[in-house]
Formats: structure tokens, C-alpha cells, sequence
């Protein structure tokens, strides 16, 4: 008996189509970083299929990637050698400039090349300076080689809707771009929640797998990953007794509990607190006792429940993913990339 997580094939197409409703002018770049946000680059054709362009951090995520497709690739973290831009050409990629040591490396190719400018608006992490972003617009315009194929920026606050950074960060950008032929701005958050931000390609990340950046608006998306185990023990805990490590949960009372065969060894959060709720049989059960490497201790109350029985842990519309990050004092994504190569992964309708 093993977890597995099940990849919703509709349900990635589905959110797709969420995308293309809120921004239906701006061509798409799907991030699928991180093996598609850990959803597995094999299983996720419908947002290969129906993206403009597919977005990683790394020249080895793209050779990945260009095994199953030859759709254009933005490669977020840039090059930094000779070899590495030589690479990125010959793989089909638009290049992302964020730093003036880039600039050289680019200026000097001897093919074609697709570039994104990025400009640090006040995230204060990738991105070129006022000053910078003028002197690289100029030198790299001079070059005839070299395409200037976009200009993007990125929010540090956009899951705060009225975060003052936000409005400060746009006005900057459209000071800086007002006369650029192709903008970006927008990740998920701000798809869903700023218009005005919504430019030439919107680059949509963590609502494609089905989690909303948001703890109320949902949009409408659907859970992709559905992550599941067997029960492998059904047992009476009397009052007074712990169960798991350090004992850290006692039963106040005859307690039914059952034992999941999913652990922190799988990507299950070891931080999940005791409540934090799994699905067994339709019903919501509450974790009890600490995470172990292999498996978790559940309450199941009245809910009848045998060896073998099915446990979801998130991907369901009872239990979504962006519950369990809530009850483990992280988010969706850090969950959704956890999840471990023990994990069997198939496909679903």
C-alpha cells in the first residue's frame, strides 16, 4: 500500500480557461517550475498545450521540459556564461535579463536571441534598477540580434489586495515601460484581483494547479492534485493514552483512531497541528499526535472506517489543499512541491 497523487487532467484545463477569463487579451505564461509547481511535468499536456509560452527557473528544467514539447520556454533565472546562453538559444528560450553582468554575455551572441527585461519595482530581489533598465534598454536595442521581447516586474504583495506596495510597484513600472511594446506584470494573484496590471502576457502560477493566492477568493478553480493513502490500522485509544511520538495528543475519552500510510517522508507536513482535517470515507476526521516519517494518526469519530479504506489529504472540494497549509502554518505551495518521489503519481480525467 503507497500514498499516491492523482493529477486531474480536466481539472488543469479547467483553470486554464479561468486564466483566459480574466486576462483574455494577454498571452499566457504558465509557470511550471518546481515540476509543475510538484504536479509532474509529464502529467500537465493541458497547460503545455493551451500556453503561449511555459515558464522554469533552470536551463535543466528546460531540457526536461523540451522532451515534451517545442513550445516556447522563459527561462526565469537567466544565464550567467557563454555556454549557458549558447544552451538556451539552441533550446528555444526567451531569456530573462534581471542583472548588468547578463548583459555582456547576451550582447555578444552570434544568433537570434529572445530577451525579457526585468526591473526591480521595489520586491527588491531579481530585477534591474531605473538606471540599469535605461542603460540595458539602449545597449541591448543596438545589437540587431537581440529582440527585446518583453519587460515584466513582479509584486511582492499581490495576495494582499490593499497593500500600498502594490499601487506604489505598478506606478513605477508604468513610469518605467510607458512606451514598451510588451509588458508583464501579473502572476496569479494579481490576475484575479488588479485589472490594471493585467498587460500583454500574464504569467499565472499556483491558481493553474487549483489553490487561489487568496483565503476567500476561490475563482472558481478546481483542485489538480488530489493526494490520498490507505488506511493500514483501524484501533480503540482509551482515555488517558497518547498516541505518536512524545505523546503530544492524549484521548480525554474512548477514542477510534486510524492509522494512514502517509508521513513527512511523503510531503506530508511534519508542523501539521493536531485537527488539521483529512477526508476518510466523505467525512472530515482530524489528525491527531505528531507526523511520523511513514504515517499519521486520525480521529475517525463515528465514521466507519476499515484496513484499506481510502484517506484523502487534500485535492477535494471538502478538503483543499490551502486548508492543510492553513493548519500548518505554511502555504499551498511549499505543500504542493513537498510532495516526495515515493508518491506515486497518475493520471486522471
Amino acid at each position: 500500500m503507497y500514498a499516491s497523487a492523482s493529477i486531474s487532467q480536466s481539472a488543469l484545463a479547467h483553470n486554464l480557461s479561468i486564466v483566459n477569463s480574466f486576462a483574455p487579451k494577454a498571452n499566457v505564461v504558465s509557470m511550471v517550475k518546481a515540476n509543475a509547481y510538484g504536479h509532474q511535468l509529464e502529467l500537465i499536456q493541458p497547460l503545455i498545450d493551451g500556453s503561449d509560452l511555459l515558464a522554469v527557473s533552470e536551463l535543466s528544467e528546460v531540457l526536461k521540459l523540451r522532451t515534451k514539447t517545442d513550445k516556447p520556454i522563459l527561462l526565469l533565472s537567466g544565464i550567467y556564461s557563454e555556454d549557458e546562453l549558447q544552451c538556451a538559444i539552441d533550446l528555444n528560450c526567451s531569456i530573462v535579463v534581471h542583472h548588468a553582468t547578463q548583459i555582456a554575455f547576451i550582447n555578444h551572441t552570434q544568433q537570434a536571441v529572445n530577451i525579457w527585461l526585468k526591473i526591480d519595482t521595489g520586491m527588491h530581489r531579481l530585477g534591474l534598477s531605473s538606471q540599469e533598465y535605461a542603460d540595458c534598454l539602449s545597449n541591448l536595442q543596438a545589437n540587431p540580434l537581440i529582440n527585446i521581447e518583453c519587460v515584466m516586474s513582479h509584486f511582492a504583495c499581490a495576495d494582499e489586495v490593499n497593500h500600498p506596495m502594490n499601487t506604489t510597484q505598478l506606478n513605477h513600472f508604468n513610469e518605467l515601460t510607458s512606451s514598451t511594446t510588451k509588458r508583464s506584470m501579473a502572476n496569479s494573484a494579481a490576475i484575479l484581483t488588479q485589472t490594471q496590471a493585467i498587460f500583454d502576457f500574464v504569467r499565472p502560477g499556483i491558481m493553474l494547479y487549483g489553490a487561489s493566492p487568496f483565503e476567500k477568493n476561490k475563482a472558481g478553480l478546481k483542485p489538480v492534485m488530489q493526494l490520498s493513502a490507505p488506511v493500514m490500522s483501524v484501533k480503540i485509544i482509551h482515555a488517558g493514552e497518547s498516541v505518536g511520538y512524545g505523546a503530544t495528543w492524549v484521548a480525554d475519552q474512548k477514542t477510534s483512531i486510524a492509522i494512514i500510510g502517509i508521513g513527512y517522508g511523503d510531503g506530508y507536513p511534519r508542523h501539521a497541528k493536531n485537527g488539521t482535517p483529512v477526508l476518510i470515507n466523505n467525512s472530515l476526521c482530524a489528525l491527531v499526535g505528531r507526523v511520523s516519517m511513514d504515517m499519521i494518526c486520525v480521529d475517525i469519530g463515528d465514521t466507519q472506517v476499515s484496513v484499506g479504506d481510502n484517506a484523502i489529504l487534500w485535492g477535494d472540494k471538502k478538503l483543499r489543499v490551502e486548508t492543510v497549509a492553513k493548519y500548518s502554518d505554511t502555504i499551498s505551495y511549499e505543500l504542493l512541491t513537498n510532495v516526495s518521489n515515493r508518491v506515486k503519481f497518475i493520471s486522471a480525467t
